[in-house]
C-alpha cells in the first residue's frame, strides 16, 4: 500500500478551485494513476487535512497501485516536493493492539430505501461502532471533532461528513487491514472513508 502527502500551493489557480469542490479534486487526483483519459483508475482513497492557518493544505491519498506526481510538481500545483511511502499492513497491525486513528466519513443508515445523512454526534458514533465491528476493531475512545454538510459538483451532491478522532483496538487483523485498503462507508471518491492509524 502507498500513501502519499501532497501540500498544496495557493497561488495556484487549479489548487484553489480543487479545494473548493471534492468533485474537481477527485477529478485532478486520477490523473496520478491514469496514462489518458481513456484508462479507468484504479481504486484508491484520499483525505484533506484539517484546515490551520499556520500551513499550507495537505491531502492523504492512499493506494494500491503506486502514483506519479511529477505533472503536480512541475506545473505549480504543489508547496514542496510530493512525500511517499509504502506501507506493509501485516507488519502494522497486531492483535489487541491499540492506535490513534482519524476518520473522516459519511455515516448514513438507509430508511425505505434511501440513504438519510446522521448528523447528531450520538447517532454518528453509534454509526462508527457498527462499522468497527464489521471491521474487525474495537472504539476505544472517539471525538466527533467537527461536522458539517459537503456541497459537491455545484451543489448536485450534498453528504454530511463527520471527522473522527481517536483510539481503537484491533480485534481482527485481516478484517481491519481490508477495511483500511477498502475504506469505510460511503463517499470515497469525494475524500472519506480514509482510515489513518498511528501506534498509540
Amino acid at each position: 500500500m502507498h500513501l502519499s502527502r501532497l501540500t498544496l500551493d495557493l497561488r495556484n489557480s487549479q489548487a484553489r478551485r480543487d479545494l473548493a469542490d471534492a468533485y474537481d479534486m477527485h477529478r485532478s487526483l486520477v490523473r496520478a494513476f491514469v496514462i489518458d483519459e481513456h484508462t479507468p483508475p484504479p481504486r484508491f482513497l484520499w483525505r484533506l487535512e484539517p484546515e490551520s492557518v499556520w500551513r499550507e493544505p495537505v491531502v492523504i491519498v492512499q493506494s494500491e497501485h503506486e502514483p506519479d506526481w511529477s505533472t503536480w510538481a512541475t506545473r505549480g500545483y504543489l508547496k514542496n516536493q510530493p512525500e511517499s511511502k509504502s506501507v506493509d499492513l501485516d507488519e502494522l497491525l497486531t492483535k489487541d493492539a491499540r492506535y490513534r486513528f482519524r476518520l473522516f466519513a459519511n455515516p448514513t443508515v438507509t430508511q425505505a430505501g434511501k440513504r438519510l445523512g446522521l448528523a447528531s454526534e450520538q447517532t454518528q458514533c453509534e454509526w462508527l461502532d457498527r462499522q468497527a465491528t464489521k471491521a474487525g476493531f474495537d472504539v476505544a475512545t472517539a471525538l466527533v471533532t467537527a461536522t458539517h454538510v459537503m456541497d459537491i459538483h455545484g451543489g448536485n451532491i450534498r453528504l454530511r461528513q463527520a471527522c473522527f478522532e481517536g483510539v481503537l483496538r484491533v480485534d481482527d487483523t485481516g478484517l481491519l487491514a481490508t477495511a483500511i485498503a477498502q475504506g469505510i462507508g460511503p463517499g470515497k471518491a469525494f475524500g472519506l472513508g480514509l482510515l489513518s492509524l498511528a501506534p498509540q
